[in-house]
């Protein structure tokens, strides 16, 4: 459900490769595909539809995993319609939810329809962060003292052609909270920022970029930012340790399928480069789960509303009016934080 980036460009691309690489979690039936807002396109091994109805006429939804790929604020309605019409294995594109009340409808309709529901965050299951974990919990450079997390790319074109009611906090953020809680586990929102994108005379609001700071149980602090309106792509996190210091950088598109690893650590420096396609591992795990009896998902969709949690109080602690900067204003200027 949705043939926008998520859909089209994100999880039929890795749905594919995964199908090609595990060939005994799927069948060999084509993907069937739709979305009512959009033309009808031909896509090569796709069944394109116009509705759900008419996706469901086509397989058996007790036996099918419904991809639903929709803006935040409509995914509880599109989770409602595939629960009636009796899907039960649900994967659902980061955020799981715009905000709690949303949040809140859609664990009533799990439970209600005993979904088994996955939230797409391939991040955590990627090489990169595999490696980061490792060097958290391996104890050789001491405990960890913050996390730092850059995630900036253009995103233009993308929020002017397609308006919703999504913020950047429902972009890039999602991933870096996400990770923030495997590296260094469960935390409050200390303080949250948010500006408006603006080209000329368009002002898109809360769309420029968000800021979090997070306070975890174990000590760590963790701040992550995300600038929609920079000229270059980055995805970097630092973990700082006692003893040195981790650099991680993720694939910045789907265009590579590469991150890099730079430790240092008493003096010493090393880098490292890896294969880390971690959509389709994550579509991979994720089907072998829904291939396995009884509710396996449930940790993962419990560290998903936390995830939206969290987003959530940062939501609101930028809801008060927020003035754009002028271009090259430094990024402290260009947001409107209050701390908690």
């Amino acid at each position: 459900m949705g043939l926008g980036r998520a859909g089209a460009e994100l999880h039929l691309p890795a749905l594919a490769r995964a199908r090609a690489s595990v060939r005994q979690l799927f069948d060999d039936r084509p993907v069937v595909a739709c979305d009512p807002r959009r033309p009808l396109a031909e896509l090569p091994g796709v069944t394109v539809v116009g509705s759900l109805a008419e996706a469901a006429a086509l397989l058996d939804p007790g036996d099918a995993v419904a991809h639903v790929c929709t803006p935040p604020a409509v995914r509880a309605e599109v989770v409602a319609e595939l629960a009636e019409r009796g899907f039960r294995n649900v994967v659902v594109e980061k955020p799981l939810a715009a905000d709690t009340d949303d949040l809140a409808r859609v664990i009533r309709l799990r439970r209600r329809h005993g979904l088994r529901v996955a939230v797409a965050e391939p991040w955590l299951t990627s090489v990169l962060a595999e490696r980061l974990v490792g060097l958290v919990r391996g104890g050789s450079m001491g405990e960890p003292r913050s996390v730092s997390m850059e995630l900036n790319k253009p995103r233009f074109r993308r929020t002017l052609s397609v308006p919703d009611q999504s913020t950047a906090f429902d972009v890039e953020l999602p991933h870096g909270v996400g990770l923030a809680l495997r590296l260094a586990g469960s935390a409050r929102v200390t303080h949250a920022a948010g500006f408006d994108l603006v080209v000329d005379d368009v002002v898109v609001p809360r769309m420029g970029g968000a800021r979090i700071g997070l306070r975890h149980n174990s000590g760590v602090r963790t701040e992550i930012s995300s600038d929609l309106t920079s000229p270059v792509r980055e995805r970097r996190i630092t973990v700082e340790f006692e003893r040195g210091s981790a650099v991680g950088h993720f694939a910045v598109s789907d265009e590579d399928d590469h991150a890099q690893l730079t430790v240092l650590v008493n003096g010493h420096r090393a880098h490292e480069i890896m294969r880390d396609d971690a959509m389709t591992e994550w579509v991979i795990r994720a089907y072998r789960l829904f291939h396995g009896s009884g509710d396996q998902h449930a940790r993962g969709f419990a560290f998903a509303t936390d995830v939206v949690q969290l987003l959530s109080v940062a939501k609101n602690i930028c809801a008060e009016p927020v003035v754009p900067a002028a271009r090259g204003e430094s990024t402290p200027g260009r947001v409107a934080a209050r701390l908690r």
